[in-house]
């Protein structure tokens, strides 16, 4: 196993090595000219080759990237011209308050999902089931942009109860949990419904029950252990949506996140914040990826890694 994993590790750097020549073309692809853009407009031209002198866009692409990458491997992400101040602190303080929210929405959903998700698979067919599923249905139809403006409407304009947007504690992180976590509630409960129902038809589990062993055993001791892989699945997006962050969230409510943060660097073609954030974002990517996949080894001893 242990061999497979290293070679996953070697796999993984060539896609950071591959995500970090994309990243770095994407904003030069893009156009315009980041110098000229930010100084006023009444700048000559020799103080706009003096800033490409700068900020190093005066060398050639492949030398650009070089001393890009150079940087990282000494741990420095560049410097942001937009923010004035180096890219490495910034992106950090940024990912923090995604990964906060992230957390949040991960408990709270599997707390609601969990429960419902196996009592909707051992009732299958009752109207609990029936009522479950529709609740999970709706909750995954209903479009987030919407979801988030009436719980703006309902919990802030009506109520007070909330604030709409700022940075604080639990009362300004409130809405945007709630907005993200009717989709990932509703995602989990349906997994795990359908796990339960695949698990509870196992011939083991008639065996067991012809044996007299009571369905709260069974539940508890057998089937649930084997119903955690989505579970571990939901973790895997989680993990996703953290280091990305919600654009559509952190744009409604005015988060701070790391989603908010590279909408704007490209808006103003920050060339080093971009480029850091997509690559910090794939290398956190494709480690929680492999860390889903051996977790997936350790729960069911069936699946093997590869």
């Amino acid at each position: 196993m242990w061999r497979k994993i290293v070679r996953r590790l070697l796999f993984t750097v060539i896609t950071l090595i591959g995500v970090s020549i994309i990243a770095f073309a994407l904003p030069r692809l893009a156009g315009g000219d980041l110098a000229r853009e930010l100084l006023p407009g009444t700048a000559t031209e020799e103080e706009i080759q003096a800033k490409r002198v700068e900020m190093g866009l005066d060398k050639p692409y492949i030398e650009q990237y070089v001393i890009y990458m150079r940087g990282i491997l000494r741990g420095d992400f560049g410097y942001s011209h937009q923010y004035r101040m180096d890219v490495g602190p910034l992106m950090w303080v940024r990912f923090i308050n995604s990964a906060k929210l992230t957390i949040l929405t991960f408990i709270f959903g599997n707390l609601i999902a969990i429960p419902l998700g196996l009592i909707a698979g051992t009732h299958k067919g009752s109207w609990i089931d029936s009522l479950v599923m529709f609740i999970a249905l709706v909750g995954q139809a209903c479009p987030q942009v919407w979801f988030c403006l009436l719980l703006i409407l309902f919990f802030a304009v009506e109520l007070g109860w909330f604030p709409v947007q700022g940075v604080g504690g639990l009362k300004y992180m409130a809405l945007p949990c709630l907005s993200g976590l009717l989709n990932q509630a509703s995602g989990n409960t349906r997994m795990l419904r359908s796990g339960m129902i695949d698990t509870l038809d196992e011939d083991y589990v008639t065996a067991t029950r012809a044996r007299g062993v009571t369905w709260n055993k069974i539940y508890t001791k057998y089937a649930l252990k084997n119903v955690m892989l989505p579970i571990i699945t939901g973790l895997g997006s989680s993990i996703g949506a953290m280091v990305g962050g919600s654009v559509i969230v952190e744009s409604i409510f005015g988060w701070p996140g790391i989603g908010q943060l590279l909408v704007a660097a490209v808006g103003v073609r920050d060339y080093q914040l971009v480029q850091s954030i997509l690559l910090f974002q794939a290398a956190i990517m494709v480690i929680g990826v492999l860390a889903t996949d051996i977790l997936y080894t350790v729960v069911d001893k069936r699946i093997e890694f590869n």
